[in-house]
């Protein structure tokens, strides 16, 4: 299966989890700046109905697409001019936000998607620039961020990308990253790991990457808690929170990290150090 198989059953894993807490709020907006995916996005979308809410829908789309109940803006031109004018004309500012985009998305896009309360984007771009592209996200308002590398059987790779404000949205995405279906030839690579370790996509993936993370990012600190490698598993490698604790036990029993108390449940006020 293509790269694009696996995007798209993300993409709408992700919608279906925003989409019940969205429509709580009285409006809320979903962007796609990708004409590939207007069509899984509108399917997904449709049967929802306002249900005395509204949801608009904006669309960078040559075609016409029934949408039900929702109220869609089609849009075309230049993705970086034309997506913040269509998010204010849909009101969307204020409001939940979900946005797609194919392409590393500009300053000015950044800033029109996080004007939603709460906004979350997920966008594709090419592989080996996440370092520059998470710090975007991070510096208007996506604090809590994602990137996974997407690599098909011939070696060619696409960098997936998210940003959100909110912890449980975070990891309602790494959730959904791993529960997708197993794609023959496509795998993950985490862009934080320096050996490139490529990872079958599994609801137990290989722990081997984030073993190294841990212990190069543990080799910088001194003491941390459990608690807080969690965290960083989750805010800054491809994996969830939950797959810590398979890597440390690990760790601990080949002796490349100690922990105190020395026995006892590896609980969450349990510290950790580089031997």
């Amino acid at each position: 299966m293509s790269l694009d198989a696996v995007v798209r059953e993300l993409l709408v894993r992700c919608l279906e989890s925003w989409a019940p807490g969205a429509l709580h709020a009285k409006r809320a907006t979903v962007a796609c700046a990708a004409p590939a995916e207007a069509e899984a996005v509108v399917r997904a979308l449709a049967d929802l109905g306002p249900r005395g809410r509204r949801l608009s829908l904006v669309l960078f789309s040559g075609e016409r697409h029934d949408a039900g109940d929702l109220q869609v803006f089609t849009v075309s031109g230049a993705v970086e001019t034309y997506l913040p004018a269509a998010l204010t004309a849909a009101g969307a500012a204020g409001a939940p936000v979900f946005a797609f985009l194919d392409g590393a998305p500009v300053h000015a896009v950044l800033r029109a998607v996080a004007s939603g309360r709460p906004s979350e984007l997920m966008f594709t771009a090419g592989a080996g620039d996440w370092a520059a592209q998470r710090d975007a996200l991070r510096g208007t308002g996506f604090a809590l961020t994602a990137g996974v590398e997407l690599v098909d059987a011939a070696g060619a790779a696409r960098l997936v990308g998210f940003g959100t404000g909110h912890l449980k949205r975070l990891e309602a995405f790494k959730a959904e990253l791993w529960a997708v279906d197993e794609y023959a030839g496509v795998r993950y690579r985490d862009p934080g790991d320096p050996d490139g370790h490529l990872l079958d996509i599994s609801l137990r993936p290989h722990p081997g990457p984030l073993r190294r993370e841990l212990l190069a990012h543990l080799r910088t600190v001194e003491w941390r808690t459990v608690a807080e490698l969690k965290q960083f598993a989750l805010t800054e490698t491809v994996y969830r929170a939950e797959d810590c604790a398979a890597a440390l036990t690990t760790l601990l029993a080949s002796g490349a990290v100690e922990r105190t108390p020395e026995r006892g449940r590896l609980a969450g006020d349990v510290l950790i150090r580089a031997s």
